[in-house]
């Protein structure tokens, strides 16, 4: 565990400093205070019981059920589009900023014409479609205009959803909603202070009814009282995201004294247990709208792996092999001077392993850029897009006294956590981290 060890004091340490210009200290866990909380966390999963089950590598866990689109979303198998970058709500907890007019994007890739994002959603597969914001709502005939280019252009089993704090929702916007074609949509009840009446409202209109909201730990109380309103108003399932400190949002979450773990980004500690609170309770009281803890560990893992192998399937070169965590990779064999491609199944069959492998692993999408030069465009129809494309990291290279622990990684799907510093690198390439990690 020294490798992983090591790894996780590296983001700490990055997190410490990233974060550590900020008026206000950063009020980060210590070991002590980490035992007792982890203590407190796991009472709420022994007393949820049976009832808690855990998806996607045993970092999401949920209640009674899951949305469809949570599920398509751990799958890699969904498009979230940005619609607007304006809000008319402002929460506290919110990453960013939310007060710039932009045209509709996702992934930093451009879509001013619905049918074009229809286009790039056929292209590369995808079995869904978010759209958010900003606030949809605010730009509503553009917000129908998606939806609907999607619906005629697209699989007749597309599912889409759309984000919502339900400000300027009423039961014509509902109405205009379903009939273009919506399958869910998801309120944020904290925008508007736990309010539950518009989603009974939207479930006369529309086939599923969901509340996505931060876990604010403040806030349990006022959450458990509206609960049982909420699945009598058609609210099916209830989705708890982890609070996190960005710049935007620091002078804000700062002033609230909560406890934050380190990480790729800085989480709310209380945010979680908040979150395991609720589905204790929710099981505890027999209710039965299904509830799933959206926790950072699972998005920065799944979220960012699904978006990889999605483009992957459609801009791998021959020889190339998309890894689980959604990077391609091109391996060779060297004896005695001489490389070969070669693929793992084909080094497993070997009567005699080659003196070293020499792994390269790369990342591949598509942007809005100009072409430069001689390059080739990628063509979606008539619309033209630019290859951008890099290494993740300099080659590694597995000598042959590691060729076989290398091979045992990977039969093992990498359950295991490899101690060697260049193994660790490729189990890092190759894999999605499992589990959650102890809080630090």
């Amino acid at each position: 565990m020294k490798t992983y060890l090591h790894f996780l004091n590296e983001i700490s340490n990055r997190a410490a400093v990233e974060h550590g210009k900020y008026q206000s200290a950063v009020n980060w866990v210590n070991p002590y205070l980490a035992l007792e909380y982890e203590e407190k966390r796991d009472a709420f999963i022994s007393r949820t019981g049976s009832g808690m089950n855990w998806a996607f590598k045993n970092t999401k866990p949920w209640v009674n059920s899951l949305s469809r689109g949570c599920e398509l979303c751990g799958a890699g198998e969904w498009s979230c589009l940005f619609v607007t970058g304006i809000c008319n709500a402002h929460c506290f907890y919110c990453p960013a900023r939310q007060d710039l007019e932009e045209l509709p994007q996702t992934q930093r890739l451009i879509f001013s014409d619905p049918g074009d994002y229809a286009r790039y959603i056929n292209r590369f597969g995808f079995s869904g479609v978010a759209l958010s914001g900003g606030e949809p709502l605010m730009v509503m005939e553009r917000t129908l205009a998606y939806i609907e280019a999607l619906r005629r252009d697209c699989d007749p089993a597309l599912y889409m959803w759309l984000y919502t704090n339900g400000i300027l929702a009423d039961q014509e916007k509902f109405r205009s909603l379903a009939r273009a074609g919506l399958n869910e949509i998801r309120f944020d009840l904290g925008a508007v202070n736990y309010k539950p009446e518009v989603c009974k409202e939207a479930s006369r209109w529309i086939e599923h009814v969901t509340v996505e909201i931060p876990a604010v730990p403040e806030d349990v109380p006022t959450l458990k009282a509206i609960l049982p309103t909420l699945c009598s108003n058609g609210v099916t399932n209830l989705n708890l995201h982890q609070l996190r400190l960005t710049a935007y949002n620091a002078p804000k979450l700062l002033a609230r004294n909560y406890t934050y773990l380190h990480g790729e980004q800085p989480t709310v500690l209380e945010s979680e247990l908040a979150a395991y609170e609720i589905m204790e309770f929710v099981i505890r009281e027999k209710l039965p709208i299904g509830v799933n803890y959206c926790n950072f560990q699972y998005k920065n893992r799944f979220q960012k792996a699904g978006f990889r192998r999605k483009m992957a399937t459609q801009l791998a070169y021959a020889g190339e092999v998309i890894t689980q965590n959604g990077f391609l990779l091109t391996m060779m064999a060297e004896t005695d001077g001489v490389q070969t491609a070669i693929l793992q199944k084909e080094l497993e069959s070997l009567l005699s392993l080659p003196d070293r492998l020499i792994l390269t692993y790369r990342g591949r999408v598509i942007e809005n850029m100009e072409l430069q030069g001689d390059e080739t465009p990628y063509l979606i129809d008539l619309q033209r897009y630019r290859i951008k494309e890099g290494m993740t990291m300099e080659p590694l290279v597995i000598e042959r006294e590691l060729l076989g622990e290398f091979l045992a990684m990977m039969l093992d799907m990498g359950h295991h956590i490899p101690e060697d510093a260049t193994l660790f690198s490729v189990w890092q390439q190759e894999f999605i981290e499992e589990g959650m990690r102890s809080y630090f």
